[in-house]
Parts: structure tokens; sequence; C-alpha cells
């Protein structure tokens, strides 16, 4: 019988506990910001997930869901995410231009 080091068995324990993580990021969500819209504009998520924001814009847009996320401003090709942590529906829009809106609906 072969016994474990303390260091070993501490590597295992941090690789265990990650494997969930890897699996919940194969299911992330994207939202695209084109032309003034974020698509898709609504979104259904389970609590865990992660939503990543890209910005295919040509001009900077945000990401602002007032009291809960706010993105720096992102120029074309630059990406917010956000891990949802509590159900509920998360109304956002971008604070340059306010007429852009989408939601987040978390299960």
């Amino acid at each position: 019988m072969h016994s474990i080091n303390r260091r070993d068995f501490g590597i295992a324990v941090v690789a265990a506990m990650l494997l969930p993580v890897g699996a919940a990021r194969a299911e992330d969500m994207a939202v695209h910001i084109d032309n003034f819209v974020f698509e898709p504009a609504q979104l259904t998520v389970k609590v865990g997930q992660t939503v990543t924001w890209t910005n295919r814009d040509d001009i900077p847009h945000t990401v602002v869901c007032a009291g809960k996320f706010r993105s720096k401003t992102m120029d074309t090709d630059g990406t917010f995410s956000f891990t949802f942590t509590a159900p509920g529906e998360y109304k956002y829009f971008c604070s340059l231009h306010p007429h852009m809106t989408g939601a987040v609906k978390v299960e």
C-alpha cells in the first residue's frame, strides 16, 4: 500500500474542488453588443453560471445593472463577465446609450 504525502493530498483536494467549476464554465453564456443592441436581449441562466458580454460595435459601451454590477467602458472586442449567484431577474443597460437594454433571468 502506498501512502500519500500532505502536499499531494492538498493538490488532489484542490483539483477535485475545481472540477465542478470547469463543468460550469462549459455552460457559460454569451451576449454580443452589435449595432446598439444586446443580443440576445433576454437570457435565462442557472445560478452559478457566468454571462460574458462582448462589444462588437466600433464605439464604446457598458453593461450596468443598478446595485448589482457595472462594467468598465468596453471598446471594440472588449468583454465583461459576471457570475450570477442568486436567482432573480437582472435588468441591465448601457450607461452611455440608455436606450440599450437587456435582462438576465436567473433560475
